[in-house]
C-alpha cells in the first residue's frame, strides 16, 4: 500500500478566495508579480520579489486546476522566506455548514500546535500563515483539521492537510576541504581523474538551488602550458589535460596551485559560489616494468607468499589485478603481489598478470604492468600409460618378431627433462618351463612388443603387464605398470568333415510333398572363429532332375535335405545322393581339397490311398419300438468306383446293430430293449479294402431314441415352399409345430423334430431343436442339387406322431442371398421381334423428316442465289 504523498511527489496548490481586508496566497503572488515592493520581513523578503510575473500567474492557474482533484488529502505550497503580510490564507477547508456547532481544531506535531506557524479562521474557515518558513530548517508540515464538541467528540474531520515548503536559492555551497593537498605521478593519462572535489549545498537536492558546477579559474605556475589541468564541471574530477600530460611526461614541473571555484544554480549565470585550493605536487614515475617470476611447483610455504611488489606514485590508488588463465594470485590496498595457494606446472606451465593503477571509479591511470610466472617443474607425476578398450589381436601361426604393439606412456612433467626419460621394463608373462625361449620379447627404450620363439596357440587370451619408469630407471624415479591384452585369433586352416558320411536308407510314401524334411546331416569345422566355421553344402551327385534340395542357416553346421518335386514309384524307385561341404571362406594352408560328402538313398514307396466314406459321421432317430430288421441307413463310399470296401461295427455294447459287410446297410439287429426316448447310442463303423486290409477308415454313428407312437398320424399338408442357397451358406427353414393347426387336437409343446428315416435325406439335411415348438432346418453338405425337395420331418408330442412335409426350393443365389430365377415373358410386354421393329421403324421415320428439312433448306438457298445482288436484303449478324 503507497504511504502519504510527500512534498517532492505532490505539488499543485489550492485556490483561495479573498476576504475583506486579506490577502491569500494568491493575491499575495498576484501583487507581488504587478511590481517589486519593500520588503516586510527583513532580509530574505525581497528575495520573492525576483520572481518573474508569468512565473506567479502559472503557479496560480496550476494551483487552481490542482484543487478540483485533491479530495482526500489537501496540498498547500508555500515559498521559503516568504517576505509578504501576515497572516497569510492559504487554503479554504471544506468544513461543514456553518449552522454546525463546534470548536475547529488544528493538530500536527507538538511543535506545530504549540507555536504555529498554522492557524485555523473560524469565521472563513480559511488556513492561515502566521509567519515565515524555512525549508531549510523544515521541508513540509503534517496537518489535521477536525470539528470538535466541548466534551472532545468530533463532529468532522480529520481532514489531512500537507503543506510544503517551496525552496528558494538562499545556501551558500561549500567545499569539503579549503585546501586540497595531491600527487601527481609522472605518467598519468590524460583525461583520467586523480583528485574528485566534494561540495555540498543545503538548498533542496535535485533542484536548480544545488546543481552544482566547478571550474578552475587560476594555475599556477602557467608554465610549460597555462591548461595543465581540466576539471570535469558536474562531477568535480581533476585530470591532466592531453597538453599537461606531454608535457609532464618530458620534463618534471611543479608544484602547482589551482584556484577552483564552486558555484549553483547549475549553468546559469546567477548563482551563489565559493572558492577553495588544490596544491597539486608532481612525482617520479614509480610503475615500472616487472622481471618474470619462476615458481616451484608444489611449494610448501604459508599463504598467501609474496611474489612481487608495485608503487604508483600517486595518491588515492587501488591496485586491479588480473591473470590469463585465472590463477590463485592477489595484490593488496601496498600494491604487494601474492600466490595464494600451491601451482601445479602440469595443470597450467605459466600465468600472465596484469596489475592496474585505478582511481576511485576505476579507471586506469596508466597503461598496466605486465608480469610472466612461470612453473618450475619437479617430478611429481608418474608414468601414465594409454588406456586400451580392445585386446590387440595377433593371428596363430605369426612369426617371430612380429609387432604386437608399441607402449607410449606418458609423463606430464616437463617435456625432454629426465623427469619425463621412460624406459619399459616386461614384467609378465614369464617363460614356461622347459621352453625354448619367450612368447614375446620387449624393447626398454621404445616400448615396442614382438612375437618371440615360443608357440601360442589359437584363442588365447595374455596379458602383457609392462613397468614404465620415469628419469631413466634411475634412483628416485616413479613408476606405474601398463597392461596390454594380446588375443591370439583363429585362422582358417581346417576343413569341414561331416559326422556320418554314409546315412542309412529312408523311406518316402509315393505321395510326399514337396518341402517333406528327408534326412538331417551334421558337420563340423575345427576352427574357432565364427566366420571360419561357415559352411557351403551342395548336392553332388545323383539328383539329376533336381528333386531334392538342401536347407540350411549361414551360421548352422547342420543341413537338412528336403524333397522339392513329387516323386513316382514308376519312374525311380531309389535315389543315391551325394552332398559335398566346404567351408566358406579361403582356407589357409596347401589348399581347399575336394571337400568332405555324405550319401544318402532314398527309396520310394509305392502309394495306395486309405478308403473315404461319404460322411464323416452319421446320425440316426429312431423310436424306441422300431421292430428288429427295420433298415436305419446306408454307409457309402465317396468314390462309388474305388476298389470294394469291407464294413463292420466297433463297440456296439449293447448288440442292437448290424451292418451287412458289403453293402453297408445299417439294420436294427434286435428290439431296443433298455432304450428311453432322448437316449443316444453311438458306435464306430470302419471301412477296409477288401485287397489291402492293413488300408481303413472309421466313422462315427449316432442313435437318437423317440418315444413310441401310439398311433400314426396322416401326414399333414406340406409346409409352404422356402428357399434355400447352394452352395452352402448360413440360412436356414425355420419350422414350427403342428400347435398352429386347429384341425389338430392338444396343439401345444413341447415337440420333438426328427428327420424321417430315408437315409439320403439325413445325409443332405440337417434339423436342429431350437425350443419346445420350433426346429431350424440347413443344408448338411456343401453341395445339394439344386431343385424342389420335399424333406419329411417327424414331429412328436405325448404319445402321437406326425409327419410334415417341407418343400425347400434350393437355388443358386447372388451376392445377396437371393435366389436367381429365369425371367420370362410378362403378360401384355412385346417381344423381341416386335421391339426390335418399332425401333426401326422410329428410326427410318426421323430419317424422312430430316431429308426433307435438308431439301427444303437447299431450294431455298438457290432461290436465294437466283436473285439481284440489290434485292437481297441485308441480314444481321448475330
Amino acid at each position: 500500500m503507497a504511504g502519504p504523498p510527500t512534498c517532492s511527489s505532490v505539488r499543485p496548490a489550492l485556490p483561495h478566495p479573498s476576504r475583506p481586508g486579506q490577502l491569500t496566497l494568491g493575491e499575495e503572488l498576484s501583487r507581488l508579480a504587478a511590481g517589486p515592493r519593500e520588503p516586510a520581513l527583513g532580509a530574505r523578503g525581497p528575495v520573492l520579489t525576483m520572481v518573474p510575473a508569468w512565473l506567479l500567474l502559472l503557479f496560480l492557474s496550476v494551483a487552481q486546476v490542482f484543487a478540483k482533484v485533491q479530495s482526500a488529502e489537501l496540498y498547500v505550497e508555500v515559498p521559503e522566506n516568504y517576505g509578504g503580510n501576515f497572516p497569510l490564507y492559504l487554503i479554504k477547508l471544506p468544513l461543514p455548514p456553518e449552522e454546525t456547532e463546534g470548536e475547529i481544531v488544528l493538530s500536527g506535531t507538538h511543535d506545530v500546535a504549540a507555536e504555529g506557524p498554522f492557524a485555523v479562521d473560524p469565521e472563513s474557515g480559511f488556513l492561515l500563515m502566521t509567519r515565515a518558513l524555512d525549508r531549510e530548517e523544515r521541508a513540509e508540515y503534517w496537518l489535521k483539521v477536525t470539528l470538535e464538541t466541548e466534551d472532545g467528540r468530533v463532529l468532522w474531520g480529520p481532514q489531512p492537510v500537507l503543506v510544503c515548503v517551496k525552496d528558494e536559492n538562499d545556501q551558500v555551497p561549500h567545499f569539503s576541504q579549503f585546501i586540497y593537498r595531491v600527487q601527481l605521478s609522472q605518467g598519468t593519462r590524460p583525461g583520467i581523474p586523480f583528485l574528485f572535489l566534494e561540495a555540498s549545498d543545503k538548498d533542496e537536492p535535485g533542484t536548480a538551488n544545488s546543481d552544482l558546477r566547478f571550474y578552475i579559474l587560476n594555475q599556477a605556475p602557467a608554465q610549460p602550458s597555462p591548461d595543465m589541468f581540466q576539471l570535469e564541471p558536474r562531477l568535480g574530477a581533476l585530470a591532466l589535460s592531453p597538453e599537461g600530460s606531454t608535457s609532464l611526461d618530458q620534463a618534471a614541473e611543479g608544484p602547482y596551485r589551482l584556484l577552483v571555484q564552486v558555484k549553483d544554480m547549475g549553468d546559469q549565470a546567477s548563482g551563489h559560489q565559493a572558492t577553495a585550493t588544490i596544491d597539486v605536487s608532481i612525482v617520479e614515475n614509480t610503475w615500472v616494468p616487472l622481471d618474470p617470476i619462476h615458481l616451484a611447483e608444489n611449494l610448501k610455504v604459508p599463504y598467501p607468499h609474496h611474489i612481487a611488489q608495485v608503487h604508483w606514485s600517486g595518491r588515492d590508488v587501488h591496485y586491479h589485478l588480473e591473470s590469463r588463465p585465472p590463477g590463485p594470485f592477489d595484490v593488496d590496498a601496498e600494491g604487494t603481489l601474492y600466490v595464494t595457494e600451491e601451482l601445479d606446472r602440469e595443470a597450467q606451465a605459466e600465468y600472465l598478470l596484469q596489475v592496474q593503477a585505478q582511481n576511485t571509479r576505476g579507471e586506469d591511470y596508466t597503461e598496466p604492468l605486465e608480469l610472466r610466472v612461470v612453473v618450475a617443474d619437479e617430478n611429481d607425476n608418474a608414468p601414465v600409460c594409454p588406456l586400451s578398450d580392445s585386446p590387440v589381436s595377433i593371428p596363430e601361426l605369426s612369426p617371430p618378431g612380429t609387432e604386437v604393439t608399441t607402449l607410449s606412456a606418458e609423463d606430464m612433467d616437463a617435456p625432454g627433462s629426465p623427469n619425463s626419460h621412460i624406459v619399459y621394463q616386461l614384467l609378465s608373462p614369464e617363460p614356461e618351463e622347459g621352453a625354448d625361449g619367450r612368447a614375446f620379447e620387449l624393447d626398454f627404450t621404445s616400448g615396442s612388443v614382438t612375437l618371440g620363439d615360443a608357440p601360442l596357440r589359437a584363442a588365447q587370451n595374455i596379458l602383457l603387464r609392462v613397468m614404465a619408469a620415469d628419469r631413466g630407471g634411475a634412483e628416485g624415479s616413479l613408476s606405474s605398470t601398463c597392461e596390454v591384452a594380446v588375443t591370439i585369433t583363429d585362422i582358417n586352416d581346417h576343413a569341414p568333415e561331416f559326422t556320418i558320411s554314409q546315412i542309412e536308407p529312408v523311406s518316402l510314401p509315393e505321395d510326399a510333398e514337396p518341402g517333406t524334411l528327408v534326412a538331417t546331416l551334421m558337420a563340423t569345422d575345427a576352427d574357432l572363429e565364427p566366420a571360419f566355421r561357415l559352411m557351403d553344402f551342395a548336392i553332388e551327385a545323383g539328383d539329376v532332375a533336381g528333386t531334392f534340395g538342401l536347407d540350411w542357416e549361414p551360421d548352422s553346421s547342420h543341413v537338412e535335405l528336403r524333397l522339392l518335386k513329387n516323386l513316382s514309384y514308376e519312374a525311380a524307385s531309389s535315389h543315391k545322393l551325394v552332398v559335398v561341404v566346404r567351408s566358406v571362406a579361403e582356407l589357409v594352408g596347401p589348399g581347399p581339397g575336394p571337400g568332405a560328402t555324405a550319401t544318402v538313398t532314398v527309396l520310394v514307396e509305392k502309394l495306395v490311398p486309405p478308403p473315404k466314406l461319404d460322411q464323416e459321421s452319421y446320425e440316426a432317430s429312431v423310436p424306441v419300438s422300431t421292430p428288429a430288421g427295420s433298415l436305419l441307413l446306408t454307409i457309402q463310399p465317396s468314390d462309388p468306383i474305388s476298389s470294394p470296401l469291407r464294413f463292420s461295427l466297433v463297440n456296439d455294447s449293447e448288440g442292437w446293430l448290424c451292418i451287412k459287410e458289403v453293402s453297408g446297410e445299417v439294420h436294427i439287429a434286435r428290439p431296443l430293449q433298455g432304450a428311453q426316448p432322448g437316449d443316444m447310442y453311438t458306435v464306430l463303423v470302419e471301412a477296409r479294402y477288401e485287397d489291402e486290409p492293413t488300408l481303413s477308415t472309421s466313422a462315427t454313428l449316432v442313435i437318437r431314441f423317440l418315444k413310441s407312437p401310439s398311433a400314426w398320424a396322416p401326414t399333414l399338408n406340406p409346409v409352404p415352399t422356402r428357399h434355400l442357397c447352394t452352395p452352402r451358406q448360413d440360412h436356414g427353414v425355420v419350422i414350427s409345430g403342428p400347435g398352429e393347426d386347429p384341425d389338430l387336437a392338444g396343439g401345444h409343446g413341447p415337440y420333438s423334430f426328427a428327420l424321417g428315416p430315408n437315409p439320403t435325406v439325413r445325409r443332405d439335411w440337417h434339423l436342429q431343436a431350437l425350443n419346445g415348438s420350433h426346429a431350424y432346418l440347413t443344408l448338411a453338405l456343401h453341395w445339394v442339387e439344386p431343385r424342389e425337395h420335399v424333406v419329411p420331418v417327424v414331429v412328436s408330442h405325448d404319445a402321437r406322431t406326425w409327419q410334415l412335409l417341407i418343400r425347400v426350393i434350393v437355388c443358386r443365389c447372388n451376392v445377396e442371398g437371393q435366389c436367381v430365377r429365369k425371367v420370362g415373358r410378362m403378360k401384355g410386354m412385346p417381344t423381341k421381334l416386335s421391339a426390335v421393329g418399332i425401333l426401326v421403324g422410329t428410326l427410318m421415320a426421323i430419317g424422312i423428316f430430316l431429308i426433307f428439312i435438308f431439301t427444303h433448306l437447299t431450294l431455298a438457298r438457290k432461290k436465294d442465289l437466283d436473285q439481284p445482288v440489290e434485292s437481297v436484303p441485308l441480314k444481321a449478324a448475330v
